[in-house]
């Protein structure tokens, strides 16, 4: 599993990279296409459980708020959440008159995925946009990836104590401080890194890194758990197949979603 991760890792890491340095459409794109895919795997997800949500209308509703995002930040959010509220009801409806008894249901679910995915995944396009929205991109996921590793590492050999079961019974206390550990000093360690390119004007800096990887890990794994309570209830053991030892898309970018919304907030209210 580990070798896999890596491989994956290793092909994909200097792709990621250059879109998010190069900024602008490639990386909207990167954004879109992940944000995208992983909300077609929510549908199934849904779908596997018996619930029919908007099969379509998810990773549409999620990809509009996305590009929305990145063409006019939040000036368009207020009609294209009504937009998508008031076509969702009208989906629903049409589909409860045509015999789905639990299209109220159906309905709730749609909602949640297009904002879960597709809004809080904006985020992501509303953190590269900041000044120095590159550097900040490059602390922020690196440091939930170091985070993860190191609390896989350190959890899958020396984890005793499993504070949630029912979730994610392999998760340990033990793994999930490591995991912090790592992510505080390893975002650290960047803001050094970073600030050489940055330039000796720049608002990045060991200190502000290693707060922002420290809240980071201590929070993003929610977003992993979140993902896992989908999948417990539904008996599905990855939210699809598309990376080698990764899972799916949504497997990817559950614990990004959480990082993207905190990091932006708190890079723009503490740091700018």
């Amino acid at each position: 599993m580990l070798i896999s991760r890596l491989v994956v890792a290793i092909i994909l890491l200097p792709v990621g990279l250059y879109l998010i340095v190069v900024g602008g459409l490639p990386y909207t794109l990167l954004v879109a296409l992940f944000i995208g895919l992983a909300a077609w795997e929510y549908v199934g997800l849904f779908r596997a459980g018996g619930y029919h949500p908007a099969g379509v209308l998810i990773p549409a509703g999620s990809l509009l708020l996305v590009f929305a995002r990145s063409v006019d930040g939040f000036q368009s959010a207020p009609w294209i959440i009504s937009l998508l509220v008031l076509a969702s009801m009208t989906y629903h409806l049409v589909s409860y008159e045509r015999g789905r008894d639990q299209a109220a249901t159906d309905f709730s679910i749609t909602l949640a995925g297009m904002f879960y995915l597709g809004w809080l995944g904006a985020y992501l396009i509303s953190l590269r946009d900041l000044p120095e929205g590159k550097w900040w991109v490059l602390l922020a996921l690196p440091g939930v990836w170091l985070a993860d590793s190191g609390a896989y590492l350190i959890g899958s050999r020396f984890g005793r104590h499993h504070p949630v079961q029912r979730l994610s019974p392999k998760k340990t206390w033990e793994g999930y401080l490591a995991g912090v550990v790592c992510g505080t000093l390893g975002t650290a360690s960047l803001a050094i890194l970073w600030r050489v390119g940055a330039g000796p004007e720049s608002t990045i800096n060991a200190v502000r890194g290693a707060w922002l990887g420290l809240v980071l890990s201590l929070l993003t794994p929610l977003g992993d758990l979140g993902e896992s309570m989908f999948k417990r209830q539904f008996g599905v053991k990855d939210s699809g197949a598309l990376f080698l030892g990764h899972g799916g898309a949504f497997d990817r970018i559950d614990s990004w979603l959480w990082a993207g919304a905190i990091g932006y907030y708190l890079i723009l209210w503490f740091y700018l």
